[in-house]
């Protein structure tokens, strides 16, 4: 798997050693919206966290990310 940073190439070396974060938006059936955010191992392609909800805040973005990080080291990259 090929990371890019700052436009050099890099290959991630095993697992927690990069992490992807995605947000997407779609609409319920009724027309409401909603977001969602996905955090997954670049190598393992393990998802890590799913959050969805109406809006997300940065502050919620922190909070995802912290509470995987009370289970396993932060990503080297």
């Amino acid at each position: 798997v090929l990371l890019k940073r700052e436009g050099e190439a890099m290959k991630a070396t095993g697992p927690n050693h990069a992490w992807s974060l995605d947000f997407v938006a779609d609409q319920l059936a009724d027309g409401r919206r909603f977001r969602a955010l996905t955090v997954l191992d670049v190598l393992t392609r393990e998802c890590l966290a799913i959050k969805a909800g109406a809006s997300l805040r940065g502050e919620q973005v922190v909070t995802v990310l912290n509470h995987i990080m009370k289970n396993r080291p932060a990503p080297e990259t």
